[in-house]
């Protein structure tokens, strides 16, 4: 069985009594940044000369600081710039400034599981992993709640990182709702594969097949839309509430019978096999060097897959659909609005 930690299980003084610097002011960065300081610990930003998040977090009432200077002054460093950007921040900012004792802390373990940071071996490396955007991090901490997270040690140098770990992640909220023990290797792995497989890559994928399935048999784009992509987060609201079993209880019993004979047709043995290789290719490193190298090369893969993305017909289509349902633009925070670095 896993191990999960609550508020009783942390020690709060363990994190006030420690200088924390949040290297990045991006969806998470704020949430970090912002909930620490709610919880009275000693927070400062670091942030480069002319990032547009400096005013931002200026505004909150933070201190913001060049890296460099931000990780000099802590003795636990939050490294929360994207994945990609952070082994060239850790060599230039944060490596000369680790002191036995330190703590070099992560809410992604990208870096460490693939080698990218290799820290010394007197610090402390710990990783805090909310299992949510930043801005419901932030606004669930803002209503007394929290948002569930995952806690690893990669290294105990002190023989208190796990202790100093959870005293983190109740500074941010998440032993309110729940943390969940784990390494940076499952962190890591997982991580890439519900990514890539299930919630990002196979879901818009599904989508997309669908739409154009009914698309290419005749049927109107604007049907198809409603069908295959606006009603999905009912049924993920569902699933979420009240799990699967729950979600097919609330539908009715011809979609619950289509959903248990067809859905395994659709999602069938190929499918799992490609999964697996998908896997494999998370576990050998394989998907870290191509996504590494695709940024060392300036991202051209990347950037002609989001256009190629965002001309497809379901966005278009959505687009106008949408923009007659003046109800979803108070949905909260559009990702651009959080983001920055």
């Amino acid at each position: 069985m896993a191990t999960i930690y609550y508020d009783h299980d942390a020690d709060p003084s363990l994190i006030s009594g420690r200088k924390v610097a949040i290297i990045g002011y991006g969806s998470q960065g704020h949430a970090h940044a912002l909930n620490l300081r709610d919880s009275g610990v000693d927070v400062r930003v670091g942030l480069r000369d002319g990032s547009a998040s400096r005013p931002k977090a200026e505004a909150e009432g933070l201190r913001a600081l060049p890296p460099a200077e931000a990780a000099a002054e802590a003795d636990v460093v939050m490294l929360l710039a994207p994945d990609t950007s952070q082994q060239a921040i850790y060599e230039e900012s944060v490596a000369g400034s680790l002191e036995p004792g330190d703590v070099l802390m992560f809410a992604h373990g990208f870096n460490i599981r693939y080698g990218l940071i290799s820290p010394p071996q007197n610090v402390d490396v710990v990783m805090v992993a909310p299992k949510g955007p930043g801005h419901l991090v932030r606004r669930t901490y803002e209503g007394g709640g929290g948002v569930p997270g995952l806690l690893a040690v990669e290294r105990d140098a002190s023989g208190t990182a796990k202790a100093l770990g959870l005293s983190y992640a109740w500074g941010i909220g998440a032993t309110r709702a729940g943390v969940l023990e784990t390494t940076f290797k499952e962190e890591t792995e997982t991580d890439l594969f519900g990514e890539q497989v299930v919630l990002c890559g196979g879901l818009t994928s599904l989508i997309k097949a669908g739409f154009e399935t009914l698309v290419d048999a005749g049927y109107q784009p604007e049907s198809a839309y409603f069908e295959c992509l606006h009603e999905v987060k009912l049924i993920v609201d569902l699933i979420y509430e009240h799990g699967i079993s729950g979600m097919r209880y609330s539908i009715s019993t011809t979609a619950e019978y289509g959903d248990m004979t067809r859905g395994p047709r659709v999602v069938g043995s190929a499918a799992r096999e490609e999964m697996k290789r998908i896997l494999a290719e998370i576990q050998s490193g394989e998907f870290a060097r191509e996504w590494v190298q695709e940024n060392r090369d300036g991202l051209p893969n990347y950037h002609r897959l989001q256009q190629e993305g965002a001309q497809h017909q379901i966005e278009k289509v959505g687009a106008q659909l949408r923009s007659m349902m003046p109800f979803l633009a108070s949905g909260g925070p559009r990702p651009q609005d959080v983001s920055g670095g």
